[in-house]
């Protein structure tokens, strides 16, 4: 019972959030959050750098997929420390990864992709497992769980996935294409859900020019359907059906990535099919081959009571806040926006 609450309570999270956020991100004052001056210009005038709600949201996923590959990886008797060991391995190849695989692919130093971060993720997921075990962080002598291991990896990447697009929305990124040069039926199926942005800074107004348009919300698509993975992965995981859970959350999110390059407008990198997408059929393809080659291990059914007590742990609550407040400030001081700031005092007041 309390695996269907906690996946019922998630669920209901996740989506009463989608509701508010489909709303309101695409509108102009939802991109900058703060503005920070940084130098003088002119007396009583700053240059100032923006603090993004594309870093907050961000970095609020990536803490979310951390909090649920903790409590799964703890259910089922595995200790705090490896959750910390598989982090200290994955996210600083990962973040940066974002960056780096942007620079190559579509040739631009100020922007961030979370698939080709994804795509070196997933690619590195069984060797950090197996650096783990020959480190002797497992059990010594007893048979490594990396089909389970691999199975939480692939749900807090789904989870991290599908919430982490809502930065997107907000920065006006990975926009889709125009509904007007969409089929009919599709025209007709999104009628009155398309998203339209607005604000000059967005990315969608600035590469394309499509603010004010509708356009087909695919951000919103892949929050759904990479969370929905997330959930059913999540309940089959804690029903001990690993292996079906890592297969279905690694299927769904790559197959979608694949598909979803089709819907979208922004630039993607030179050729018909995009890098990206080739990136995400391959990762499904090595994936798929890690599920079949791995050999099925016995370990204990999943207890979910012991895995939430291990939040409650002061290094890990101050672990958590670290890392959101460091990938906030990667991802989110805005290097394509600024802004100039001007101060005075409000002499009605003195």
């Amino acid at each position: 019972m309390l695996d269907l609450f906690f996946v019922a309570a998630l669920a209901a999270s996740a989506f009463l959030l989608f509701g508010w956020a489909f709303r309101t991100l695409p509108h102009e004052g939802w991109q900058i959050l703060a503005a920070v001056p940084t130098s003088e210009i002119a007396p009583r005038e700053w240059q100032g750098v923006n603090l993004t709600y594309y870093g907050a949201l961000l970095a609020s996923a990536m803490a979310v997929s951390l909090v649920i590959c903790l409590v799964l990886l703890a259910a089922v008797g595995m200790s705090v420390g490896i959750a910390a060991a598989l982090v200290g391995l994955i996210l600083p190849i990962c973040v940066p990864a974002a960056k780096a695989m942007a620079i190559i692919v579509e040739r631009k130093r100020h922007t961030f992709t979370v698939g080709g971060a994804s795509f070196l993720g997933i690619l590195c997921a069984p060797i950090a497992v197996w650096m783990l075990d020959h480190a002797s962080l497992f059990n010594a002598g007893s048979p490594v769980p990396v089909v389970t291991v691999l199975a939480v990896l692939s749900i807090a990447y789904a989870m991290g996935e599908g919430l982490g697009r809502l930065a997107c929305i907000s920065f006006g990124c990975c926009y889709g294409r125009p509904l007007a040069e969409c089929s009919d039926r599709v025209q007709r199926l999104l009628r009155g859900r398309a998203f339209v942005f607005s604000g000059k800074t967005k990315k969608i107004s600035y590469e394309s020019g499509l603010d004010g348009n509708e356009v087909v919300p695919v951000q919103a698509l892949t929050s759904v359907i990479c969370t929905t993975a997330g959930l059913v992965g999540i309940l089959l995981y804690l029903r001990s059906f690993h292996c079906t859970a890592f297969v279905l959350t690694i299927g769904v999110t790559q197959t979608w990535r694949a598909l979803s390059e089709s819907m979208r407008a922004d630039y993607r990198g030179s050729g018909r099919i995009s890098a990206y997408q080739v990136m995400a059929v391959a990762s499904m393809l090595y994936a798929m081959g890690w599920a079949w080659l791995l050999p099925a291990v016995s370990i204990p059914a999943a207890n979910l009571r012991a895995g939430l007590a291990a939040l409650w742990d002061p290094a890990v609550i101050i672990s958590l806040q670290a890392l959101w407040l460091l990938v906030f400030l990667y991802t989110g001081r805005s290097a394509v926006t600024g802004a100039t700031l001007s101060f005075h005092v409000h002499r009605d007041r003195v």
